[in-house]
């Protein structure tokens, strides 16, 4: 799915000057597991990196890297799979980093299906394979619709939403962007000045449906930790406070921060701990980042480093990660 023309704005990673801060001095082996275009790995090999392996599911950014990554030569490994499959790609790194969410190069071409605001294909896949958008709304139950909507995208109107779905593709196939939007449009107040355009949540739900973000993370993190080397340090940039718990779950879990649940409980010995957190806080944007990139006002980086304690499991729920009714 190769698209018209690359987009006219330059996609500009956030936090990426705090993020090379925090794992200074920037050495050995990194992946970049969201490559996208190509940001993140550039600024690590600038800082000093001997290579940098670049996953992303999505083929149209390694078309695009196409008149730059050569300079790098063997520096800049680029492998299309998903993140979560990360350590099949590697082992004993020192570094991981991760930007979730869709980019905003995928925002802005039509064609890809993921913006409300651009009349396009209902596309939504990150990548080319599996069901997309238009396959879900088309065919999903009306409750497994109005589930996903309120459970990925936190929408109040969800069951609203759904029903309506359901009644307009009885009339015809939803295929177009607009089309959708439309009929989500229909079933909210009309939108005031300074609030998010109506369809905002419906349409990342179904992005995240189609795409098993939260799925990707929650695997994508026990996959970094099987990858990283003792000592190596993973960094993880999110936009929403679905991820971002998800991200500072899973590190208080694998860094012995949790605690014991039930103070009643006898004392349980705790494991030692996978990783170590280097800042508690999450870092955001400062006013300068701000000023050339609007983008990175909701961004938070979070970062810790591997120990030596063996990788295990942890249960999704344990960190938080939503999950629909089937699969609770």
């Amino acid at each position: 799915m190769p698209p018209a023309a690359p987009p006219s704005a330059p996609h500009i990673p956030v936090l990426l000057r705090p993020l090379l801060r925090a794992v200074s001095p920037v050495e050995g082996i990194w992946i970049d597991g969201t490559f996208g275009a190509g940001g993140y790995a550039r600024g690590l090999l600038e800082a000093g990196a001997d290579q940098v392996i670049g996953i992303d599911r999505d083929p149209m950014v390694f078309d695009m890297a196409g008149d730059w990554a050569a300079e790098y030569g063997d520096k800049l490994r680029l492998v299309e799979a998903n993140f979560a499959d990360m350590d099949k790609h590697a082992e004993g790194v020192d570094g991981v980093v991760l930007d979730l969410g869709v980019s905003s190069m995928q925002l802005d071409l039509a064609e890809r299906g993921f913006s409300f605001m651009r009349d396009g294909p209902l596309d939504m896949r990150m990548g080319v394979t599996g069901d997309s958008a238009a396959d879900l709304v088309n065919s999903a139950e009306e409750v497994d619709l109005a589930d996903i909507l309120y459970t990925y995208g936190e929408e109040r109107a969800s069951r609203r939403i759904a029903r309506a779905i359901v009644r307009e593709r009885e009339k015809e196939p939803i295929t177009r962007t607009l089309q959708l939007a439309g009929i989500i449009e229909g079933c909210l107040p009309r939108q005031k000045p300074g609030q998010s355009h109506p369809a905002t949540r419906s349409f990342q739900a179904l992005r995240i449906a189609v795409n098993d973000e939260y799925g990707a993370l929650y695997q994508g993190l026990l996959a970094a930790e099987r990858v990283l080397r003792p000592g190596g340090w993973l960094a993880v940039v999110s936009f929403h406070s679905i991820e971002d718990r998800m991200v500072k779950r899973f590190f208080q879990a694998r860094g012995g921060a949790l605690g014991n649940a039930n103070r009643f409980a006898p004392e349980v010995e705790a494991p030692d701990p996978q990783f170590k957190i280097a800042n508690r806080k999450a870092i955001g944007a400062d006013p300068e980042e701000l000023d050339v990139n609007p983008r990175a006002r909701s961004a938070l980086l979070r970062v810790a480093t591997r120990t030596d304690a063996p990788a295990g499991e942890i249960d999704a729920k344990s960190i938080a990660m939503p999950l629909l009714k089937g699969a609770r």
